[in-house]
């Protein structure tokens, strides 16, 4: 922020995301094993203004589950499946983004389409992610109370991330968190996403819709606004922009199986059976590729 003719950077009160204790008190890991987690490269936390590592949510998923696979496996074996499992990911996707199990002593890694061992080419420890957003979320309240007192002055990257810890837990705090986002970054596309999504579940797609707009014009190319975009007004009957949305969204992203599910639903409900079966033929062959 700025004021008069002099411009000054306001440093955040409120250091984002969780300290090595809280992720240590909260996963029941001891710190000198997060430590080797983080120096292993496996996540990168950010630092606040003293050097301290501060965890994300994501971050802390990883945490818990490289501490299930170490309840099962030798710390040796899952620091080297580990990293060999972060070098066959494409650029900019991290281990955060996959469900990492064990089976026996075998570790397999799941990206939603397919399942594999980082070592052999095969990961089974699942734990619900619902559990331990319910553990963060005391810690994500008592920021969210702190910022309303006027204790912490928090930014908007500070009330997204709050707006993602506290999504599973507390939806309606997760809407307010993403609006204050909003709020101080009009353009923030993540924020106008996730809320919109909320919004879109608790049934007002109407706001859903708008929040979906502001983040496709923010992001052009972004698949999942296009294709939330096009749920919304479909939901809504305006099924010739739905479709607008559809198309939109296999641009970007072509093996959509869902996208050209509702393609079908869209182009029955508008009289156009050939169309449909077309989209539900290729949905169908998606399917049975990722299966």
């Amino acid at each position: 922020m700025a004021t008069g003719t002099h411009l000054k950077e306001v440093q955040p009160l409120f250091p984002s995301g969780y300290s090595a204790a809280q992720a240590s008190k909260l996963l029941d890991l001891p710190l000198p094993q997060i430590r080797n987690f983080v120096e292993a490269g496996f996540l990168t936390p950010r630092h606040d203004d003293k050097g301290e590592y501060r965890f994300s949510f994501q971050d802390l998923v990883l945490l818990r589950t490289a501490k299930g696979l170490t309840d099962k496996l030798s710390p040796r074996k899952v620091r080297q499946a580990l990293k060999t499992l972060k070098e066959q990911l494409p650029q900019g996707r991290d281990l955060s983004a996959l469900r990492i199990t064990a089976e026996g002593d075998t570790i397999v890694a799941h990206d939603g389409k397919s399942a594999w061992n980082p070592e052999s080419k095969q990961t089974l420890i699942s734990f619900q992610v619902s559990e331990l957003a319910a553990d963060v979320a005391p810690l994500a309240r008592e920021a969210v109370q702190a910022a309303r007192e006027g204790e912490q002055e928090l930014t908007a990257e500070d009330w997204y991330e709050l707006g993602c810890d506290l999504e599973m837990d507390d939806p309606e705090e997760a809407r307010d968190a993403y609006r204050r986002c909003a709020e101080l970054k009009p353009l923030h596309p993540d924020a106008h996403l996730n809320l919109g999504r909320l919004l879109h579940e608790a049934g007002e797609v109407q706001a859903a819709e708008e929040h979906y707009r502001i983040a496709l014009a923010v992001r052009p190319d972004d698949p999942t606004a296009a294709y939330n975009l096009g749920v919304s007004l479909q939901d809504l009957e305006r099924f010739p922009e739905a479709m607008h949305a559809y198309d939109r969204a296999l641009q970007s992203d072509p093996q959509n199986a869902d996208a050209h599910y509702n393609l079908a639903q869209v182009y029955e409900a508008i009289g156009k059976p050939m169309m449909a079966f077309r989209h539900l033929q290729i949905y169908r062959k998606l399917i049975e590729r990722d299966n």
